[in-house]
């Protein structure tokens, strides 16, 4: 059974910030000549690789709750230029929305367990999705 990590997306005040960004990373790797990989560095290596590359995702909590997430594709450890060990999570660029889901800001990363993830917004990326305020306030009076 796939594991996912959780983690807050920092400097990103909505999903389409994150997909703006992802898109102008992957660009700008394009044309440096660099291979074109989206990933997010992280100072902890996660131990259990097998279950967070067999069908997991990275879930990002953007403004006080989840919002979408990234399939997570490998795992790659590695040492810094100043001897620090340091991972990294290599990401689909493809951002999938979720439905909203509160959380806390914690640091770093947290594994999370398949029944405690959001489900996929039906209609995400088709333009008929609702937008992010009124599904919040919807969620929120727990009618979604």
């Amino acid at each position: 059974m796939p594991l996912h990590l959780i983690k807050l997306c920092v400097g990103c005040d909505s999903v389409e910030d994150l997909e703006d960004w992802i898109a102008l990373k992957l660009e700008e790797k394009r044309r440096a000549g660099q291979p074109v990989e989206q990933f997010h560095t992280t100072r902890m290596v996660p131990k259990r690789v097998d279950d967070l590359v067999d069908g997991g995702s990275l879930y990002w909590i953007i403004k006080g709750g989840v919002q979408c997430r990234q399939r997570l594709t490998e795992i790659r450890p590695f040492t810094d230029a100043e001897g620090i060990g340091r991972c990294r999570l290599m990401l689909d660029p493809v951002v999938v929305r979720t439905e909203w889901q509160p959380r806390r800001p914690f640091q770093g990363w947290r594994y999370l367990d398949p029944k405690d993830t959001p489900a996929d917004l039906a209609g995400a990326g088709t333009g008929e999705e609702l937008p992010l305020a009124l599904r919040r306030e919807l969620t929120e009076l727990g009618l979604l």
